[in-house]
C-alpha cells in the first residue's frame, strides 16, 4: 500500500474534510489520454487507492499503462478502543490523500476509449469521492 517513506511530523492537524474551494493543482491530464476526475471533496485512504488500482489493472489484462495521480501523505491517528479521555493524540492508523473537485486521480494511455471507460467506471466504485472520465 502506499504511504510516505519518511516524515517530517508523524501526526498532523485533521484539518476540514469538507473545505471549500476547487483544486487548482492536477487538473489538466498530464501523462496519458484518459482520467478519471473528482467531483467533489473527500479523503482517500490508501486502501481504496489500491483497490481502484487492481480493479484498472484486472480489466485492462496485459495492455495500457496507468498513472496514479495522488498519494496518501495525510496522516490519520486512531486511539483504541474504550480508551478514557486525556493520554494524548492517538498513533498513526492510516494514510490519506486529501482529493478536491476538479482532481485527476488516475490517468491511462495505450487502450481505446471505450476500454478505459469501462475501467476507469470500475474504478471510481471503489472510491468514496464522485468521479467521471475525463479525455485529453
Amino acid at each position: 500500500m502506499l504511504m510516505p517513506k519518511k516524515v517530517k511530523y508523524k501526526k498532523m492537524f485533521k484539518g476540514r474534510r469538507r473545505s471549500k474551494g476547487k483544486a487548482c493543482r492536477k487538473v489538466n491530464i498530464s501523462f496519458g489520454s484518459f482520467g478519471l476526475k473528482a467531483q467533489e471533496h473527500g479523503w482517500v485512504t490508501s486502501r481504496q487507492i489500491e483497490a481502484a488500482r487492481r480493479a484498472i489493472t484486472k480489466f485492462l489484462k496485459k495492455g495500457g499503462k496507468i498513472w496514479i495521480r495522488i498519494f496518501p501523505d495525510k496522516s490519520v491517528t486512531k486511539k483504541g478502543a474504550e480508551v478514557p479521555m486525556g493520554g494524548g493524540k492517538g498513533s498513526v492508523d492510516h494514510y490519506v490523500a486529501v482529493v478536491k473537485p476538479g482532481m485527476i486521480l488516475f490517468e491511462m494511455d495505450g487502450v481505446t476509449k471505450e476500454t478505459a471507460q469501462e475501467a476507469m467506471r470500475l474504478a471510481g466504485h471503489k472510491l468514496p469521492v464522485k468521479a467521471t472520465f475525463v479525455i485529453k
